[in-house]
């Protein structure tokens, strides 16, 4: 479903990342940890297609970056969620609105807008709030709302880009069981962070670890943090 493929990717002249390969495979949950700056935030925007690689390949589904048309990548990411550390949601719409911006840009009708965003919100738990605003809402929430945008268009896999590292350790855990819920109903999974404290919560699940360039393949062992 994701794979990257003998990836290198050098920034500003710097290497980060010197012949990388992974793969994620259809409904699968993992995370991918490291310590800040080792590229996390990079490698997931090399699958979301905002980066290309120097060399190597990201395939998503039946689209492979090393021969990909500058018009089909708007058709790739609508089938990929992204969540932000930061929410992104804009300050001047209401949650409504947030959402109803995401679709109708996908040239949706009026009616399945409705439909979409009732389900979405739904989802997330926060139906109640639809009018509200972005400062209106707790950290939490925010991010609930942001996760809300991320499934509307059923996306094949959501990438969260260190989803929880604005928020205290019980909401954390909150946003990383309703990813979870998400995963369980079929959607693939690709958690980028560096909290290893919230990863060891799940400790059979897979592990992609930055290090050196390089990402190791395995599960977080339960006495330390490494792979």
């Amino acid at each position: 479903m994701l794979e990257i493929r003998d990836l290198t990717f050098h920034y500003k002249n710097q290497p980060l990342f010197d012949n990388v390969s992974l793969r994620l495979e259809k409904g699968e949950f993992a995370f991918l940890i490291g310590k800040s700056g080792t590229g996390k935030s990079t490698l997931l925007q090399m699958i979301y297609l905002n980066l290309f690689p120097q060399s190597g390949s990201v395939i998503i589904g039946d689209y492979e970056t090393s021969n990909i048309k500058i018009k089909q990548i708007p058709l790739i990411r609508r089938k990929i969620g992204v969540v932000f550390q930061d929410f992104k949601l804009l300050r001047d719409r209401n949650v409504y609105e947030n959402l109803e911006f995401v679709l109708r840009v996908t040239n949706h009708s009026g009616k399945e807008i409705k439909r979409i965003i009732n389900d979405a919100l739904v989802e997330v738990g926060l139906s109640h709030k639809r009018f509200n605003y972005p400062n209106e809402l707790s950290g939490g929430e925010q991010q609930r709302i942001a996760i809300a945008r991320a499934i509307l268009n059923n996306p094949m896999i959501i990438l969260a880009d260190e989803p929880t590292g604005n928020l205290d350790p019980e909401t954390s855990f909150e946003i990383l069981e309703l990813l979870q819920k998400i995963n369980r109903r079929g959607t693939s999974i690709l958690f980028a962070t560096h909290d290893y404290d919230l990863v060891r919560k799940y400790p059979s699940a897979r592990i992609f670890k930055i290090v050196d360039r390089k990402i190791i393949k395995g599960f977080l062992k339960k006495t330390n943090s490494e792979v």
